[in-house]
């Protein structure tokens, strides 16, 4: 139809933690959804999957981003940005981006993890 019903899938190390509600009928959808998690001293990655949501089989992934500790260092004050997605199957081909903000908070309660989810196309 041209056109996914795309969502938003964050996990740290490969463990799913957040995802965001399902954008109807779109290339183009905005979220501007906000979290705050815990993160663990020992964290490795952040990976934010793009997903096409399919009420009549498996949900499609669209692409993904991946967020390394080391990106993150080189960033002190958090990144902001357009990333572009990645390939997920290698069979299939991949194009377009997601705006993200993230940020590593130092508390007292320990690191947390601040991501902003905006939008995609």
């Amino acid at each position: 139809t041209g056109s996914s019903d795309p969502y938003c899938i964050v996990k740290i190390d490969d463990e799913a933690i957040i995802r965001t509600a399902t954008v109807w009928k779109t290339l183009s959808p905005f979220w501007g959804e906000e979290y705050e998690v815990q993160l663990q001293p020992s964290f490795h990655s952040i990976s934010i999957y793009v997903m096409d949501e399919d009420a009549l089989s498996r949900d499609d992934v669209i692409g993904k981003v991946c967020i390394t500790r080391d990106m993150l260092a080189e960033h002190p004050k958090g990144y902001s940005g357009w990333m572009s997605l990645s390939v997920v199957d290698p069979d299939e081909e991949v194009q377009g981006e997601i705006h993200l903000r993230v940020e590593v908070l130092d508390s007292q309660g320990g690191r947390r993890l601040h991501c902003s989810v905006l939008e995609a196309r």
